[in-house]
């Protein structure tokens, strides 16, 4: 139960400093003249990871926090994709956040992770979104929320940002 409540304190605090930093770059970007596409469709980013939280909570308080059988290869898989995380905010630095910001005249990011993959931090998120529940065993928020975020970026984030990318490139 220690457990549960630590890692869990743990990701909250750290998509709350994500939070800052994302702010801190959208203002300096926006200084600079960014642009900002998919607005619209942010809000709903932002629900599902509030409930996803929720949800996790309200299962594991319902089924118990205890480890669950195998928890260790979802404890792995969600180390690396904190690496994969910390990898891909890193590569992208001040231009870094949580909506879709374009800056005319910059360059694309190729270097670190997206050398080989376009939105390697929605893989992570949808990594997370898996892993950590299963952890404690809270198969039904791994699905349902696997499901909705798949959705999400493949109907409406990912096609909003590749559109935005255009943008840049041309």
């Amino acid at each position: 139960m220690t457990f549960f409540y630590l890692l869990i304190g743990l990701v909250v605090v750290q998509r709350l400093l994500e939070v800052v930093y994302a702010r801190f770059n959208e203002k300096a970007m926006r200084k600079q003249g960014a642009i900002e596409f998919g607005a619209g469709h942010y809000k709903w980013i932002v629900l599902l990871h509030v409930l996803f939280f929720v949800s996790l909570i309200i299962e594991t308080w319902v089924t118990g926090t205890g480890l669950r059988t195998g928890w260790q290869i979802f404890l792995v898989i969600f180390a690396i994709a904190q690496l994969l995380r910390f990898w891909a905010l890193t590569s992208l630095g001040r231009f870094w956040n949580t909506k879709i910001l374009i800056l005319p005249g910059a360059d694309l990011v190729k270097k670190g992770p997206y050398r080989w993959l376009p939105h390697p931090n929605y893989l992570v998120v949808a990594m997370e979104i898996a892993a950590l529940p299963l952890i404690f065993g809270a198969w039904r928020t791994a699905l349902i929320f696997s499901i909705a975020n798949a959705l999400l970026l493949l109907l409406v984030r990912i096609p909003a940002e590749e559109k935005a990318l255009q943008q840049l490139e041309s």
